[in-house]
């Protein structure tokens, strides 16, 4: 009994000397509405080392006085223009301290012991981000879409979470409280190692909106590190606040960017089967939104690969770097061979646990 106790003591001892310092990065712009709802519960993280950066994209709505005045020791760094998700959070990283960085939405309510799990995430220095669990700030019995308990990549790039596949957002009732390696974590709540964040030259701007985080996610896998779930960290998510769903902007923004992503990042052995296959299923889904008359949605799928076109020579270039700096050959063992939308749409299995019912890949 005595020998356990000493144990405990000795493990809390050595984990409150190597507590990792966070540096809390919110990008807001005009969102006064929800700092004052969502912020408080950040600023009462129970937790020591921590600091909190307010990236302020050019608000006029009154914001950055009120943060001043209700939370003085929050950090504002005040950008010149609106510099969206990816150039806002990559111009506030120089002004951050901590060891990691902690990428978090302005509309994201967080439980108090949410950084010390975290903190215990990245006790293993192969672990180079980390999300925690989403759940939905308005049903919090319910995963949250844009993250639930970390996310995957199908054969052909298409996006999906343990706790959501498509539109499909599944209760959480446990099922997925096993902390285990992800390829991507939500950019909503993305913890970070702040040096191999600048070493892989942060997010990539050009991708503006969606998917930035998988992107970088990827680059990470790549570089020979690991992205990890933590369900024991829980925040609530609202979610929606940049591009409504079904949007026609935010259709150009997903097409566009997949097949950046997978030109940037894909093996030189997969790329051609990867690429080409996902690149004929985007036309047959311009063509059913053509036939089933949603012309916004078709234009956007079209300007979505005009655009990507035009662009390639730089994507090229990206993906030429990339290649030489990588670590391991192989794709992520998290880019799971399955056919997301046959096994969706086709087999009528709309969760994880439906088509991984004999573990991923099976």
């Amino acid at each position: 009994m005595a020998d356990g106790i000493t144990f405990l003591l000795i493990e809390i001892f050595y984990f409150i000397l190597n507590m990792p310092f966070f540096s809390i990065i919110i990008v807001s712009w005009n969102a006064l509405s929800h700092l004052k709802k969502y912020l408080p519960s950040v600023m009462a993280t129970e937790y020591s080392n921590f600091e909190v950066i307010l990236a302020d994209n050019a608000s006029n709505d009154g914001s950055k006085a009120w943060v001043a005045d209700k939370y003085p020791g929050v950090r504002i760094v005040e950008h010149d223009d609106n510099y969206g998700y990816c150039g806002g959070n990559n111009r506030a990283v120089p002004h951050a301290s901590g060891e990691i960085l902690l990428f978090l939405n302005n509309d994201v309510r967080v439980d108090p012991e949410w950084l010390q799990a975290l903190a215990k995430c990245f006790s293993n220095s192969k672990t180079a981000a980390v999300q925690p669990k989403f759940r939905a700030d308005e049903n919090p019995e319910y995963f949250e879409y844009a993250g639930a308990a970390g996310g995957f990549l199908d054969r052909y790039g298409y996006p999906f979470c343990r706790g959501r596949i498509f539109d499909t957002v599944e209760k959480d009732h446990g099922q997925y409280d096993d902390s285990q390696p992800i390829l991507w974590a939500s950019g909503a709540a993305l913890a970070v190692r702040k040096k191999l964040f600048e070493d892989l030259g942060g997010f990539d701007e050009d991708f503006e909106f969606h998917m930035e985080e998988i992107d970088l996610c990827w680059r990470l896998w790549n570089a020979g590190y690991e992205v990890r779930y933590c369900p024991e960290s829980l925040i609530y998510h609202l979610g929606g606040g940049s591009l409504p769903m079904g949007s026609p902007r935010k259709v150009y923004y997903n097409y566009r960017n997949n097949l950046m992503m997978l030109w940037k990042n894909c093996s030189s052995q997969s790329l051609t089967r990867r690429f080409w296959v996902r690149y004929g299923l985007d036309i047959i889904a311009g063509m059913r939104s053509l036939v089933g008359g949603h012309w916004a949605e078709c234009r956007a799928i079209g300007r979505a690969h005009y655009h990507f076109w035009q662009s390639f020579p730089d994507t090229h270039q990206k993906r030429a770097l990339l290649q030489q700096q990588r670590a391991v050959e192989e794709d992520p063992p998290t880019l799971l061979p399955v056919n997301i939308v046959l096994e969706y749409f086709g087999k009528g299995k709309q969760t994880y646990e439906a088509i991984f019912s004999s573990g991923p890949g099976q």
